[in-house]
């Protein structure tokens, strides 16, 4: 199971939310320092979200995004306001991996196919929920018509391997994982699954761990790596 840790871009900072309200705690305002920091710790993945972008529709830090993946020896995936696939085949130049898809994918679903014939497993969907109702938009809006389980299976019958799930009530709150949300997507859905939010201790390492046989393949740990909880080296081992 990889240990992800995330890197939350905001005017330029890495910052980390509280259930993506706009409140924000700068950790620091050198994300490629934080980035190589992360990878001498052992990350195989770095998870990249421009905050600025989700919110706004258009990525603000792609110049940061690319100066990341262009100076540290391991993969980078970004995401937040990507709505076209202009600016998917830009970050993939830029030397991004993988690219994180949310809101437009959520809500359009031709634009979702197109992107999946260009790109394949170069693109991967964030699925950001609150209980089972999918929030897009930087989590100010919420999608009524389709559930989160429903939403997953879509994904698995357009051609996606894996998937990406954050509890939004969870997210920098170190109140622990939705071990029961994770669980259940694992169950009703046939994709590998990377599980985000609520992250707090290395017992809730652990605890996820145990579900590594069911699908879940990787945790994007944020605010209890940068608050100091545990170092990325220790979850690393128990992972």
């Amino acid at each position: 199971m990889l240990i992800i840790p995330a890197i939350d871009l905001k005017d330029g900072c890495v910052v980390r939310l509280v259930q993506g309200k706009r409140d924000k705690k700068i950790y620091s305002r050198n994300p490629l320092k934080t980035a190589r920091h992360w990878v001498r710790q052992g990350a195989k993945l770095i998870h990249i979200v421009d905050l600025d972008g989700a919110y706004s529709g258009v990525p603000k830090n792609l110049d940061l995004a690319k100066e990341i993946a262009q100076n540290i020896d391991v993969p980078v995936e970004f995401g937040g306001g990507i709505r076209n696939t202009e600016m998917i085949k830009k970050l993939l130049d830029y030397g991004i991996s993988r690219v994180v898809l949310g809101t437009r994918a959520v809500e359009d679903e031709n634009f979702l196919k197109n992107a999946f014939k260009k790109f394949k497993q170069k693109i991967i969907v964030s699925l950001d929920a609150s209980a089972d109702t999918i929030l897009v938009k930087g989590w100010q809006k919420s999608l009524k018509k389709t559930g989160l389980i429903a939403f997953a299976r879509r994904l698995k019958d357009l051609g996606f391997k894996q998937l990406i799930y954050t509890d939004t009530l969870k997210d920098g709150t170190l109140s622990g994982p939705n071990i029961k949300a994770i669980k259940s997507l694992l169950k009703e859905v046939p994709l590998k699954l990377i599980a985000s939010g609520g992250i707090s201790s290395l017992e809730d390492i652990f605890k996820l761990k145990l579900l590594e046989k069911q699908g879940l393949i990787g945790v994007i740990v944020g605010k209890a790596l940068y608050e100091g909880r545990f170092t990325l080296t220790q979850a690393i081992k128990i992972s």
